[in-house]
């Protein structure tokens, strides 16, 4: 009977050991597999911030170049174009009124901006405004004066046209007064001496 008992009692430990045995291995695959899901969420997470941390914001567009300002060159500061090349007026001209077309605009064209035209430093903005063409584009004016560009004008600080008389009239490169400049050229550009207007038509 003892020996029964004793029996009994050894297989229910064996019975108990197996048990625990086989809840400490459950509690370990579930944590195993709880690790991995939880070690693979990161990884996702990281992978989901990595183009975040990539991605940059777009620089800002620069500013475009003023419709006009002063450049000092040949004949002191005068005007010229967003692409630095020298401005001029037309003798035969009237107060916002172009007397230049056909050929004329060929070889003298137009300073043209359908927008409200834009001043550098130096430019006075109040002088600058448009007139409208015969052809309906709008050319722009500085102190009531039509501008234009000379078509022998190569490159920046070119003044090709300067004084050059030409479709019944002369041509004059303008200063920051608005004035045509008819004195001779500036020795050198760090020159202090002054443009003077000439008188033209006076307007």
């Amino acid at each position: 009977m003892k020996r029964h008992t004793r029996t009994a009692a050894v297989l229910a430990s064996t019975a108990l050991l197996a048990a625990a045995a086989a809840g400490c291995s459950g509690s370990g695959s579930d944590s195993g597999g709880s690790a991995g899901t939880d070690t693979g969420g990161l990884n996702s997470a990281r992978q989901a911030d990595v183009p975040a941390a990539a991605a940059t914001s777009p620089s800002p567009s620069p500013s475009p170049a003023p419709t006009v300002s002063l450049r000092k060159g040949t004949y002191g500061r005068t005007l010229v174009n967003e692409k630095k090349m020298t401005l001029y007026v037309f003798d035969k001209d009237t107060r916002n009124k172009s007397m230049c077309d056909g050929d004329c605009a060929k070889a003298w064209p137009p300073l043209l901006d359908e927008k409200t035209p834009t001043g550098g430093t130096g430019v006075v903005s109040k002088l600058l405004k448009t007139t409208t063409r015969g052809d309906g584009k709008k050319q722009v004016t500085y102190n009531g004066h039509p501008l234009y560009l000379f078509d022998e004008d190569k490159k920046p600080g070119d003044a090709k046209g300067q004084g050059v008389d030409a479709f019944g009239a002369k041509w004059y490169v303008v200063n920051a007064k608005g004035k045509q400049v008819t004195t001779a050229p500036t020795p050198k550009p760090s020159s202090s001496s002054s443009s003077s207007s000439g008188t033209g038509n006076g307007y």
